[in-house]
């Protein structure tokens, strides 16, 4: 059976659109077969060529429950579910469905005040800091604020997500043939640090532990299909 991670928070603009897709890239690239769920009524189903994962349309409750009911029979696919921003009656209903709840916030007191909110709201949820500063002293004034302003939550703060203005190149409808490296690299850092925490071998842990049992290509990316072929 599948997992469902839903990317949350009640403030828009913390990244949550680009997490998912980062997320999801990450986790073709590291092997792991995915689905990327639209739940926002205010974007269009991005063109799934060339990601090296599915797009599912769920902004309507019906298709949601279905999408769902889908994802979940795939045996070791994962799902990552988009839930937009300022709804949170619909995060509430992600959250109850969810095997791992991320919260993205951005380097700002606003979203940092926002994050710690949705904590409280949602205990077994992770904040995870993205479009984090790269410059060091800019990067060590936001560490500085987060241990200020989370302390409490420490244990509940996952690794950064670094500012990378290729990004974008995820939330294009049609992705180009080849990403940037650098692109390829944080995808795969950010979903590695996920599959971490659920426990979930990724392709290249498997192929370190065990590399001459393991033939070459053996978990080739997945094919641009319809979920609903997948899962027929």
């Amino acid at each position: 059976m599948a997992d469902i991670i839903c990317v949350i928070g009640n403030k828009g603009g913390t990244g949550k659109t680009t997490l998912s897709h980062m997320l999801c890239q990450g986790m073709g690239l590291l092997g792991q077969r995915s689905v990327c769920v639209l739940t926002d009524t205010h974007r269009e189903p991005l063109d799934p060529a060339n990601r090296r994962y599915l797009i599912a349309d769920a902004r309507s409750r019906d298709a949601l429950g279905k999408v769902i009911d889908k994802i979940r029979s795939l045996r070791a696919w994962m799902g990552v579910i988009d839930g937009g921003g300022n709804r949170t009656e619909m995060d509430r209903k992600l959250y109850s469905l969810a095997d791992l709840v991320l919260l993205p916030f951005r380097d700002s007191h606003e979203d940092i005040r926002t994050v710690v909110r949705d904590l409280e709201l949602f205990p077994r949820a992770y904040a995870i800091p993205t479009q984090w500063p790269t410059n060091a002293w800019q990067r060590e004034a936001a560490e500085n604020t987060l241990r200020a302003m989370l302390a409490p939550y420490r244990d509940r703060i996952l690794e950064p997500v670094p500012v990378l203005s290729a990004t974008k190149q995820l939330l294009q409808r049609q992705v180009p043939l080849s990403l940037p490296t650098p692109l390829a690299n944080a995808c795969r850092s950010t979903a590695r640090q996920i599959l971490d925490l659920l426990q979930i071998p990724t392709f290249e842990s498997i192929e370190r532990d065990a590399p001459a049992m393991i033939p070459a290509g053996a978990i080739p990316p997945p094919s641009h299909r319809s979920l609903t072929a997948v899962a027929a």
